[in-house]
């Protein structure tokens, strides 16, 4: 037993108090849950500057679940997120998991502090828990923000952190570009450095995704057949985005020459291929097609997942059959799956189309019910409300999201703000515009620019200078290198 023992003398003193603290009581997710809306409420109703006293006089103990929790809730809110952050390492007997670490890191980026982002690198790289994971997100962000040589950067900046780069890292950076619409500058990069990595059938899966978007079916395919030719077979998965490839550019029906070419080898396609195929269908009003192979993949024995009762809902609401769409609703819960915030903003923006804003709300009420909305969501009935001069519906809606926690995004901010510019209520949208970027959201220009006119033809020149100020800190970031 002793023996069992010595290795804790080899570990640093916070960490082994840590895992003693771990060991001895694991926080039930009751608790967990309980901190996490403490906390929550803490940070939601103190000014930034006396946070850290609030939070310490709380009493709530930090644990990894409570801040892995609560980082989840504030993904939107960066720099008050950092500062919860902050003061939770400062607590005894704690230190960061590896996924409190990437969620800040991708919170930071988002709002594109990158000093401080790198920061955290370096704080992962003395405690030892930097990976390579850690530089894949910090790929994604900059190539999100279009900081192209950034995130080829921080692929080539690895090893002097000590991380070699491997074929997962490699695929990462390439994905990364893709998903931000530059898959030339990854094709180039695919190029130059396949010999160094050995491509795999991800590799190419995802430069052939990446074609089908720019888009440029000619190339996709040309990726698709060197592939082949360099006897990389194509797996489910490069089937399944070469199907959807050919779906987006309007070749469904070779798209369903594929799926029976990839038959011999994997005889049942994946619900994600039905998927597309059903979307598709909806897309060009087949409304029977996308039924016929909702139905076909039932027949086959493939589950229908909610991705796929998705595509259908939206095929009948593309064709403005809603009671069908409600009907597989109904279907999704007698078969035990759960819709998502997905599923219901898929019916909500049919209604809102169709000005049906009485049913909207029904909706969104049965939806509260069964999950979590998501800012899509509250987006598309706090604009719904507004376009439709019920402002106090708008603001009760507001409301709700803010007693759920829901930190709101920088579109919903601004549906709400220009709502009440809208209505003359500028006191109230002013207020908003500070809480957005209290909470390190910048807003966009133009939503700045109209609070900026109404102001001065008020003459509160006073609050424009106020509210200036905190604009211009937001503005100045921090550089990335």
């Amino acid at each position: 037993m002793l023996r069992n023992r010595n290795w804790l003398g080899t570990l640093p003193s916070r960490w082994i108090l840590s895992i003693r603290a771990l060991s001895s009581s694991e926080p039930s997710m009751r608790e967990v849950s309980d901190s996490s809306k403490k906390i929550c409420k803490i940070m939601t109703s103190n000014p930034t500057v006396v946070l850290h006293t609030a939070l310490d006089q709380s009493g709530v103990r930090a644990s990894q679940e409570v801040v892995e929790d609560v980082l989840k809730r504030f993904a939107n809110a960066g720099m008050l997120a950092y500062r919860f952050f902050e003061w939770a390492t400062k607590q005894r007997n704690y230190f960061h998991s590896v996924k409190a670490y990437h969620s800040m890191i991708e919170s930071l980026a988002r709002i594109r502090q990158y000093q401080i982002m790198w920061d955290l690198v370096n704080a992962m790289r003395k405690e030892g828990t930097l990976n390579i994971e850690t530089f894949c997100i910090i790929m994604r962000k900059y190539a999100r923000a279009q900081k192209v040589e950034e995130a080829v950067y921080a692929f080539n900046v690895m090893e002097k952190y000590g991380m070699s780069p491997n074929v997962a890292a490699f695929n990462s950076l390439l994905s990364a570009l893709c998903k931000a619409r530059n898959v030339r500058k990854a094709q180039e990069i695919f190029e130059s450095m396949k010999e160094r990595f050995v491509p795999d059938s991800k590799t190419y899966s995802i430069l052939i995704e990446g074609w089908g978007k720019a888009p440029n079916l000619p190339k996709a395919r040309e990726i698709f057949r060197e592939m082949v030719g360099s006897g990389c077979e194509p797996d489910i998965v490069t089937y399944g985005i070469m199907v959807d490839v050919l779906c987006k550019a309007g070749r469904v029906d070779e798209a369903v020459g594929v799926i029976r070419e990839m038959s011999p080898v994997f005889p049942k396609p994946t619900p994600f291929i039905y998927s597309v195929l059903i979307h598709t269908y909806g897309v060009e009003n087949r409304i029977e097609d996308a039924v016929d192979t909702f139905l076909e993949m039932e027949r086959n024995g493939v589950p229908a997942d909610v991705v796929a009762y998705n595509a259908l809902i939206g095929a009948f609401c593309k064709v403005n059959r809603l009671k069908n769409a409600y009907r597989v609703l109904n279907e999704m819960d007698a078969k035990g799956t759960k819709p998502n915030s997905r599923t219901y903003n898929i019916i909500l923006i049919t209604l809102i189309r169709r000005g049906e804003s009485d049913e909207a709300y029904k909706v969104f009420r049965r939806m509260i019910k069964v999950c979590d909305p998501d800012a899509d969501t509250y987006t598309v009935m706090i604009k719904m409300f507004c376009e439709s001069n019920e402002l106090e519906m708008a603001l009760k809606v507001w409301k709700y999201m803010t007693l759920k926690r829901f930190v709101p995004s920088m579109h919903t901010y601004t549906v709400l703000i220009n709502g009440l510019c809208e209505k003359g209520n500028l006191k109230k949208a002013c207020m908003l515009l500070e809480e957005m970027m209290e909470k390190g959201i910048r807003p966009s220009g133009v939503t700045f620019g109209r609070i900026r006119q109404s102001l001065i033809k008020e003459g509160r020149d006073d609050v424009l200078k106020f509210l200036q100020e905190k604009m211009n800190l937001l503005v100045k970031e921090p550089l990335w290198d």
